[in-house]
């Protein structure tokens, strides 16, 4: 007997039940011809729906019903529907750990981040996630702490656990030893020694940007507040600053430049030693959000909003100020629904060129980066 809600080769049934040898029957027997008592045999007592109570349901063979649940082209519309009609009203719920066993992988994206704490980082990862479970996939995140040897472990562990593919902000220089056999896309930074895509923005162009908007509006004396440059996005941003001042014709001077900012207790920390100095700065650029979450409370707390200002990287009532904070868009969200986006694309087509994806970046005027001396 062939299902005719199955399209099928005249070789091959795609439930299984026609035959493979001209007009020779199957000896399977199609669920509705069985009767009350072989329906309740198949079906248990208590516990969660199975796939078989699935296909009986829907009149269709287990391998249908196998088929449908793992979007088999193959099987006609027709059945599709009725075999989904059915795991609806029965409530099945598939097994996600079985399927990863028979498929050898798990549906389940690995995301490792700096740090979950990160404002940029939490953007990127609420935009990962939308976008995944738009496809039916789950994210797993953690994060590195900026550990090479914490990153390289939780890398492992994800890769036992068969993730689908990985998203990677990384930490550290060599990554050779990442198992080319897992489909990486990186995130905001390059891997030295990793050959993988990679969604970044352009941090050096940024900064020269916002230095160049300062310089501007009259500023000479122009201050640097971020991270390490052995970061490097960090280390773009305090070139990009340098060149900016350079191609300006602006003096340097190192005594306005902290690059040991990890924290924004760090920041606020460097906006008091500044301001109490001989010659402070008249306009600073904060090349981090976390170094922003210092920087503007030390500058109100010390009744200096006159200085003026440009943060790398929006936040939480950045436009509520007075002034508001002019801001270079770091846009998280698009990062990460870019990457998102692009690691979906590697797993559907493995053999996609490496590629090296940008993502705009943009100066939003509010006030404290127009202000003059």
């Amino acid at each position: 007997m062939t299902d005719l809600g199955a399209t099928a080769s005249p070789e091959v049934a795609i439930d299984g039940k026609a035959g493979h040898n001209g007009g020779m029957p199957s000896m399977a027997q199609h669920p509705f011809e069985q009767g009350p008592f072989e329906q309740l045999k198949q079906r248990p007592a208590s516990g969660p729906t199975r796939l078989l109570d699935v296909a009986n349901a829907a009149g269709v063979s287990l391998r249908t019903a196998s088929r449908v649940l793992n979007d088999d082209p193959r099987v006609a519309p027709v059945t599709r529907q009725r075999v989904q009609a059915a795991m609806l009203d029965l409530r099945f719920e598939p097994d996600a750990m079985a399927r990863s066993l028979r498929a050898g992988t798990d549906t389940t994206i690995g995301f490792v981040v700096e740090s979950i704490s990160d404002p940029f980082f939490a953007e990127v990862i609420d935009a990962v996630e939308l976008e995944m479970s738009r496809h039916g996939r789950s994210v797993l995140v953690t994060s590195t702490r900026r550990d090479p040897a914490w990153e390289r472990d939780v890398i492992g562990r994800m890769v036992q656990r068969r993730v689908a593919g990985l998203l990677l902000c990384p930490t550290g220089d060599d990554h050779a030893w990442l198992d080319p056999r897992v489909p990486v896309v990186l995130v905001d930074r390059p891997a030295p020694g990793l050959p993988a895509d990679l969604v970044e923005i352009d941090d050096h162009r940024a900064a020269f940007g916002a230095v160049a908007h300062l310089i501007a509006h009259g500023h000479r004396r122009i201050a640097y507040i971020g991270d390490t440059p052995a970061i490097p996005t960090s280390g773009a941003r305090l070139h990009g600053y340098r060149d900016a001042l350079a191609r300006h014709q602006v003096e340097a001077d190192e005594e306005l430049v902290n690059c040991a900012c990890p924290t924004s207790q760090a920041a606020a920390d460097a906006v008091r030693a500044l301001l109490g100095g001989s010659r402070p700065p008249t306009a600073i650029l904060s090349a981090t959000t976390r170094a922003s979450l210092g920087v503007v409370p030390a500058l109100h707390s010390a009744g200096r909003t006159d200085i003026g200002l440009v943060s790398f990287g929006d936040f939480p009532m950045a436009d509520s100020l007075r002034p508001a904070v002019t801001v270079v868009d770091h846009p998280g969200h698009e990062v990460g629904r870019v990457a998102a986006a692009r690691l979906l694309a590697r797993l559907d087509q493995p053999g996609l060129p490496v590629e090296r994806i940008g993502v705009p970046a943009r100066l939003i005027e509010r006030g404290s980066g127009e202000q003059r001396p």
